[in-house]
């Protein structure tokens, strides 16, 4: 319990037996004890309005002691509610046909402000201010709230069980010791003097400058960030793209992360479990992707397991919020000037729970529309799955028996 809760608590249980007096010398003495901010602690945690408080403090200093007068029960200015009742009904009118979400949920939101909605009741002959109109939309269960993105579209009947078939590989493959990464492209960047959210510590008055206009830099290009996150380790590889996001760029970064950082840790591993995505460069449905994957278990001599994301879900990425969100808070308001920005400020993340990134810059070209023949991807040596083979896959180089 935190100590506005315990406030709270004291409050509500010593407030009903003090007369109307001893009630607002009560929270007078408290706020004052509480120094700055304590009229605003004390009227969260009475209910008692901050003006009712700050007379109150007045009342204490300027009285004295022996003055025992006590308003009687019933007294001082009643609630607008009370001597108009209309009030709230007009209110609930106003803000019905652009209210959205159930009606029947304990919070709702309306798009109208305040200052609009106190303007509105005052052309009705109500005399509100915005102060009021926020106490009853308050009281009425409205709250300011933002989109929250939890949509996903149609839901594949199998999804819950494709994520728990994924556990079972990743604890399966962490327990014998083998590699599993999560792998994703994240949103690419205009590189240049362009504006990028969020705030940063900056001298007083001299914020960092940026351009007006956001037009691409046909020379700077975009950053095209290829992730791949260490599951078990707790480590991040961004292979930092200039060109295009294709299928042989995703699995050029696998390659580039297996030499530098994979093969070093897992020296005795001969199998890699990769999650992906059900869509994008490393889709389920690209014939470029299984060919790379075949090109890549040849170089490693790894028999590589693909499981995709069911379609819709793929926030819940394990890099995107292990990883990725980590990078977008370290270089909010930082102007992404160049690549090599880029790549400083993605290697240079860190957490509290010991996340450690590295980060190269790609600059080879990555052709997009490379066909693929029946003929190359028959070559591929595909084992599919008992359960949904077309998202659950292993590819074995040519070195070893397809007896898995």
């Amino acid at each position: 319990m935190n100590d506005a809760e315990r406030m709270a608590q004291k409050l509500a249980a010593n407030l009903p037996y003090l007369n109307e007096r001893q009630r607002r010398l009560l929270l007078a003495v408290e706020a004052e004890a509480l120094g700055h901010g304590g009229i605003a602690q004390v009227a969260r945690a009475s209910g008692v309005s901050r003006v009712t408080i700050h007379k109150a403090m007045q009342e204490k200093a300027q009285s004295n002691a022996n003055d025992n007068r006590v308003r009687r029960v019933g007294g001082g200015r009643k609630k607008k509610r009370e001597h108009d009742p209309s009030v709230v009904t007009d209110l609930e009118r106003l803000i019905s046909p652009s209210t959205r979400g159930d009606s029947m949920s304990p919070l709702r939101w309306t798009c109208k402000s305040t200052r609009q909605l106190a303007e509105a009741l005052n052309q009705q002959g109500h005399h509100v201010s915005e102060y009021l109109v926020r106490q009853l939309l308050h009281e009425a269960g409205y709250s300011l709230q933002a989109n929250a993105k939890t949509l996903e579209g149609s839901r594949h009947p199998d999804r819950d069980a494709q994520f728990q078939y994924l556990n079972d590989q990743t604890s399966r493959f962490i327990a014998q010791g083998w590699p599993v990464v999560s792998v994703d492209t994240k949103k690419k960047e205009w590189v240049g003097e362009f504006k990028n959210p969020g705030q940063t510590w900056q001298p007083k008055g001299q914020p960092e400058v940026v351009n007006v206009h956001d037009f691409p830099d046909s020379l700077l290009g975009k950053a095209i960030p290829y992730g791949i996150y260490d599951v078990g380790r707790n480590e991040g590889w961004v292979s930092v793209g200039q060109d295009h996001d294709t299928a042989s760029f995703a699995v050029a970064s696998l390659q580039r992360w297996w030499e530098t950082v994979g093969y070093p840790t897992y020296p005795q591993a001969q199998r890699l479990l990769i999650c992906a995505d059900g869509g994008g460069s490393n889709g389920y449905r690209g014939r470029l992707w299984k060919v790379e994957i075949q090109r890549f278990a040849n170089l490693t001599n790894l028999s590589i397991t693909v499981c995709h994301l069911p379609p819709g879900p793929s926030k819940w990425n394990k890099i995107e919020h292990r990883l990725f969100s980590h990078i977008s808070m370290n270089w909010r308001g930082r102007p992404l000037v160049s690549h090599e920005v880029v790549v400083d400020l993605i290697g240079a993340t860190t957490t509290h729970t010991g996340l450690q990134v590295q980060a190269q810059l790609d600059t080879r070209l990555y052709p997009t529309k490379v066909k693929v023949s029946d003929e190359d991807l028959a070559a591929v040596r595909l084992t599919p799955h008992d359960f949904h083979g077309e998202w659950n896959y292993t590819i074995v180089p040519f070195s070893v028996s397809v007896d898995l």
